[in-house]
């Protein structure tokens, strides 16, 4: 879906709807995913923004300049590559609009099934669309910088703040179960071992809440590492764990093709199992070799999966023992030892 996606945003500058860039100019592309095609004629240079260390790794190595947030300004073109985060989508469009120039070109693309259409009637609404192109179940429209856009863009980022879940917690829009706990994270600290002491490492710590509460509950606790794919969830984690008093460091990882070279006592997790709209059990089931590697002789993994996940064979030829400690109508707590 997401390559179809890619090929939707590109469509119009293929149809000749739009002109492809000039090598003089700048372009911008936000939400930027590995595997796209610039079109025919296509002769200026992109600066890609990507969050997502698998995705940021993949444009790296396609010799793109990639960084995991916006920088500089005074762009001629910025390209938007919609998903199914709404809050998401609306900051990016404003973030596009602060960052090109006075009548610079605005293009956003996504797929239908993502929600793009009620998108571009949200923005229909605050800003003049130029044009639009349907394409490869998706949509690209497009607009310029002009006019009301910075009042538009005013009124995106009013309408996704900020959040505070629990009082505590610093959140944004985009990152995963950015408005409450989850479920199951709440469950795994819940079924935390008393007994935990050590290094502890959090695989797939989003904002940091698991590590928070780690750091909360278990004061035998003396460092604690964070790993996460989504680089502005963990620099929310770094302001969420702030205060708490054990050695702590952050890691902008893919745990799945980027080793850890620290070991640990303890690994605790509540590892993904999508990608994009699809199941895939192969990630939690990655999680857990690596969790292995990283820890030392007689450590523990105690993570949190849904219940119909399979990770129980897994977690066999990975550690010496391993078995259910917790569950609910939606999730299971396990815990294994090397």
């Amino acid at each position: 879906m997401a390559d179809d996606a890619l090929k939707t945003l590109f469509h119009p500058f293929d149809a000749g709807s739009l002109e492809p860039q000039r090598q003089e100019d700048r372009v911008l592309f936000l939400g930027a995913a590995p595997g796209f095609r610039l079109p025919q004629g296509w002769a200026a240079p992109v600066r890609a923004v990507q969050g997502f260390r698998p995705d940021f790794l993949a444009l790296e190595r396609s010799g793109l300049t990639v960084t995991p947030r916006p920088e500089e300004e005074g762009y001629d073109v910025a390209l938007i590559l919609a998903d199914r985060h709404r809050g998401q989508n609306e900051l990016r469009i404003a973030e596009a609009v602060g960052r090109t120039k006075e009548g610079g070109l605005i293009v956003v693309a996504g797929a239908k099934d993502d929600g793009i259409a009620s998108l571009r009637k949200r923005l229909a609404g605050l800003l003049g669309i130029e044009g639009a192109l349907p394409k490869y179940h998706g949509l690209a429209f497009w607009f310029r910088r002009e006019g009301g856009a910075g009042e538009a863009a005013l009124a995106l980022r009013a309408a996704n703040p900020a959040l505070l879940v629990e009082n505590r917690f610093h959140t944004l829009p985009g990152m995963f179960s950015h408005d409450r706990v989850d479920a199951g994270s709440r469950l795994l600290v819940e079924n935390l071992p008393a007994d935990l002491s050590g290094a502890v490492a959090d695989f797939c710590a989003g904002w940091g809440f698991v590590a928070a509460e780690v750091a909360a509950r278990c004061p035998a606790v003396s460092a604690l590492d964070l790993y996460e794919a989504d680089f502005e969830a963990l620099e929310a984690a770094k302001l969420n764990l702030a205060a708490t008093p054990q050695r702590k460091e952050f890691f902008w990882t893919d745990l799945l093709a980027e080793p850890v070279e620290r070991r640990y006592d303890t690994v605790v997790m509540n590892p993904p199992f999508h990608k994009g709209h699809a199941a895939d059990p192969g990630i939690g089931a990655g999680m857990i070799h690596a969790a292995a590697k990283a820890l030392k002789p007689g450590g523990r993994l105690v993570m949190v999966a849904n219940r119909q996940l399979p990770y129980e064979a897994v977690l066999k030829t990975c550690f010496a023992s391993s078995g259910e400690v917790a569950r609910d109508s939606g999730f299971k707590v396990l815990s294994a030892r090397r």
